[in-house]
């Protein structure tokens, strides 16, 4: 029982548990006050939190298989992967969590939106931190594919 609130927080410190399992929880709660009962959902907008999900799973699975390390930076690439989606985008798997919060602020609305917002803000803070990790850890081949592959929009930012 001791080790359940360390366990908890450690779990709420996940960035994907929170994007995929605890924000759309908290949405549809705050929904279903608004709404007073079960809120009215735009299902046309599942399509963009499946590709959120399945692109964020996708590349996270190459990402491990072609460069080593496992999620996140606290357990670091060993190689630099620049293929696949790598030589579209530099952040694919944040792109992913952000195409799934568009999902959501599309599904949910209202309040939804904010919470958007704040991602992509928090989303665009956390991967240039950690492109200058990369940047320590890469090296020259790592500020070359910076001149390559932009950050977020192919061909354009």
């Amino acid at each position: 029982m001791s080790n359940s609130p360390r366990t908890l927080r450690r779990w709420v410190k996940s960035t994907s548990k929170r994007t995929f399992i605890l924000w759309p929880l908290v949405l549809l709660a705050l929904q279903a006050l608004i709404d007073g009962g079960w809120p009215q959902l735009n299902l046309w907008a599942l399509p963009l939190l499946i590709w959120g999900y399945a692109q964020y799973r996708w590349v996270g699975l190459l990402r491990t298989e072609r460069g080593g390390g496992g999620p996140g930076l606290s357990n670091p690439p060993v190689s630099l992967v620049t293929d696949g989606p790598y030589r579209l985008t530099r952040n694919p798997m944040y792109l992913g969590h952000l195409i799934f919060f568009a999902g959501l602020a599309l599904m949910f609305s209202g309040v939804a939106w904010v919470v958007f917002a704040v991602h992509l803000l928090w989303f665009d803070r956390r991967a240039r931190g950690d492109e200058a990790e990369l940047q320590q850890l890469f090296g020259q081949p790592y500020r070359d594919y910076l001149g390559r592959v932009k950050r977020w929009v192919p061909g354009i930012y």
